[in-house]
């Protein structure tokens, strides 16, 4: 697994209509390249403390992070199987449980972020999350990952699960799929 080194680009942009709450966004890092299986950004110091938003782009299989409008953290996810899929919508962080074990499927989900109680939650998902991989509609990211996003997510914490977030500023990091990774 590797933290990519990621530079800060500012920029306005405005938030697509949707009917969830969106966060407002002002600043997003730039790489240069697209991310690897298993690659992820993370760059919180010197962002401002305060809540989080989450940003789930089932298209692009990217899950965002940001603080004050400024993004902190990107990586790619695993998600629902199409007989298991991942809801869309907006949801709090209604749970954190670091040590979890799904009582459905007896598998661990490292630093669980829980957004219903039906058993969707963010968690880790071992090194190798790539396109390859699905869940039973849990969002997978890397472990690394997973436990700086637990250092750092509190209850109540915003999670907007969508498609084709904010094609403007991310369309350039294209969309995963089986045959392009």
């Amino acid at each position: 697994m590797r933290c990519v080194a990621p530079v800060l680009l500012s920029a306005i942009v405005a938030a697509p209509a949707l009917a969830a709450p969106v966060p407002a966004v002002h600043s997003v890092m730039e790489t240069g390249e697209a991310l690897q299986p298993g690659e992820y950004l993370w760059a919180a110091d010197g962002v401002a403390p305060g809540r989080l938003s989450i940003v789930v782009d089932l298209r692009r299989e990217r899950l965002y992070v940001y603080r004050g409008g400024v993004e902190i953290g990107r990586t790619l996810i695993i998600y629902g199987a199409d007989h298991k899929p991942t809801p869309t919508g907006s949801f709090p962080i209604l749970e954190k449980d670091r040590d979890h074990v799904s009582n459905l499927y007896n598998a661990p989900m490292p630093y669980m972020l829980r957004l219903t109680w039906g058993g969707v939650a963010i968690h880790g998902s071992g090194e190798d999350v790539d396109s390859r991989y699905a869940t039973h509609g849990c969002i997978g990211v890397p472990d690394e990952f997973a436990a700086l996003l637990y250092a750092q997510a509190k209850k109540g914490d915003s999670v907007l699960v969508t498609r084709d977030w904010m094609p403007e500023v991310y369309g350039r990091e294209g969309v995963q799929t089986a045959s392009n990774n």
